[in-house]
């Protein structure tokens, strides 16, 4: 029986395990902390989750679902985080996969053995190297946080979106969030009941999009209106036509309205703190100062705390550079699943989607590596693989904004058409 190491015990690897086990290959997980669920897991004692008390997920739990795993009927439209884990841990017990898992097991190095066959050999804690037949990593792409330039010129209370938790510290002080992304829209939203100020500098332009509209999800009706064989423009008209229904102009909020394809962000009630001016806006930072902050419009303002909403850097410690496919913030990644030059080394969840549920993307990639797996489909050349991967590049550079947020973002309807098309031609 073929052997696989699944690193990481959330979303990802809990379908990777699922779909591997369920075509008779022998998974094992490896999972840094005591629980399952990643990310999702409150104060995981992985030390990598960024999961803060009021947590929820963005995406409708019907479209976020497994695609075999429902969320209960009577599970909230959008789950919080304990609500998650309970789904995930759900999920393990449902295809038996914690006997599979190895708690408190951080992996320190993954190695390819040439003179054994092309085996990978996985080191973890003081233990002595395990072989392996293959391996796929899904430890996500949320655990070191990236870090503005200007935030070692700060002197007053400084910290990452990473270790927020809860509004509390807070309290009567005069706070800024940098970023417009789904975290920052949710913790300034958090902390606004109980801050002096809180404003939040964008420097991207943004399209803020109702979580509800119609009295549906807002997804369901872009389902409806929006087709596949439309072309963006068209798409972006309508989802416009949405948000300045339920918002107005992004303008008279102090943001600007996007001209190229964004990743869509929101908080159910982030435009009422707006109505109320427990929220602000300004444009992105010039320069720091102490606790001065100079922003792109001239203005500049005094700030006890700074939080950044600004992303993160891709950390894959355990690979060398011969089998990270890390460029820069780029992946080298055929399909965003498989390295091109190292067989049998996958990769689940290091995406951004712009639309519908991470989740459900991750079981379809899990699909596709345990059918590889398995040899009832085969891959292209390293050369076509290779080929695929600079023009899905070019692609991302041409539609989105020129920042390293965009370089894992990534379209359901089009990638699931493109690993359709890959899957037929076997």
């Amino acid at each position: 029986m073929r052997k696989v190491a699944v690193i990481g015990a959330g979303a990802a690897g809990l379908c990777a395990a699922k779909h591997l086990l369920a075509q008779g290959l022998d998974a094992t997980i490896f999972e840094w902390g005591s629980r399952i669920g990643g990310l999702w897991v409150y104060e995981n004692d992985n030390g990598i989750s960024p999961a803060y008390l009021s947590l929820h997920v963005n995406s409708e739990n019907k479209v976020t679902a497994y695609q075999d795993f429902p969320f209960p009927s009577d599970a909230p439209l959008y789950p919080d985080h304990k609500q998650m884990v309970d789904y995930f841990e759900a999920y393990a017990d449902r295809f038996q996969l914690r006997k599979h898992i190895r708690f408190h097991s951080k992996v320190n190095r993954v190695r390819r053995d040439d003179a054994s066959g092309g085996a990978w050999w996985v080191q973890v804690n003081d233990l002595p190297e395990e072989k392996f037949d293959a391996v796929v990593v899904a430890t996500g792409h949320q655990g070191v946080p990236s870090h503005p330039p200007f935030a070692k010129d700060f002197s007053g209370q400084y910290q990452h979106s990473h270790t927020y938790r809860v509004p509390e510290p807070f309290r009567d002080k005069n706070v800024l969030v940098i970023g417009i992304g789904n975290s920052a829209c949710d913790i300034a939203s958090d902390i606004c009941t109980v801050t002096a100020s809180t404003t939040i500098a964008a420097r991207s332009p943004v399209l803020l999009m109702p979580r509800m509209f119609l009295g549906v999800p807002t997804s369901r009706v872009l389902g409806k209106l929006e087709k596949p064989w439309m072309p963006w423009p068209i798409r972006r008209w309508f989802r416009i036509l949405v948000s300045r229904m339920a918002h107005g102009t992004m303008e008279q909020w102090g943001f600007r309205t996007p001209q190229t394809r964004t990743h869509p962000a929101g908080h159910h009630l982030l435009m009422g703190h707006f109505i109320w001016s427990r929220i602000k806006a300004k444009p992105g930072i010039s320069r720091v100062n102490g606790n001065d902050v100079t922003f792109d419009d001239g203005t500049h303002q005094k700030f006890d705390c700074m939080i950044a909403a600004t992303g993160y850097s891709v950390d894959l410690p355990f690979l060398d550079a011969t089998t990270s496919p890390a460029q820069g913030h780029w992946l080298n990644l055929y399909h965003r699943v498989v390295h091109p030059t190292q067989k049998n080394l996958f990769f689940v969840g290091f995406f951004n989607v712009s639309g519908g549920g991470n989740v459900r993307m991750m079981d379809d990639q899990s699909h596709w590596i345990a059918q590889l797996m398995k040899g009832a489909m085969k891959l292209p050349s390293q050369a076509q693989m290779q080929k695929e991967i600079e023009r899905e590049r070019d692609d991302i550079k041409k539609l989105y904004p020129d920042t390293p947020r965009y370089t894992l973002e990534l379209d359901p309807v089009a990638y699931r058409a493109r690993l359709q098309k890959a899957m037929s031609k076997q």
